[in-house]
């Protein structure tokens, strides 16, 4: 029921930035968690970064300290914020959220990222 469209994928250099965008057709602020994933070709989905209703975010490893998660309730939008990309941060990237009381989870239908040397 939960629609996510997300955006702002691109090609960019090695040591740029983006940011990415995920609209939420109901309020972020009913949803318990809500998150990032990436899938790179020939690899396994992976977690990227969440944030909880409660504030609190958690990040993968290999982008903790480069990327940021926040949202915007006014806008239903939560964004990823990607700083000194890497050739190997090229993947799609999906947006997932949970509402409160839920007992699955929906995803948008991602948005390529890609990093060139």
């Amino acid at each position: 029921q939960v629609q996510l469209v997300e955006s702002g994928g691109d090609l960019v250099q090695a040591g740029g930035s983006l940011r990415l965008s995920c609209e939420a057709s109901e309020n972020i602020l009913t949803m318990d968690v809500v998150g990032w994933y990436r899938q790179a070709p020939g690899k396994q989905r992976e977690l990227v970064a969440l944030i909880f209703s409660s504030g609190r975010t958690d990040f993968a490893d290999s982008v903790r300290g480069r990327f940021t998660i926040s949202t915007d309730r006014f806008a239903n939008t939560v964004y990823l914020v990607m700083n000194s990309l890497r050739p190997e941060d090229t993947a799609v990237y999906y947006c997932n959220a949970r509402p409160i009381h839920s007992s699955r989870d929906y995803w948008g239908q991602g948005t390529q990222v890609t990093v060139s040397s």
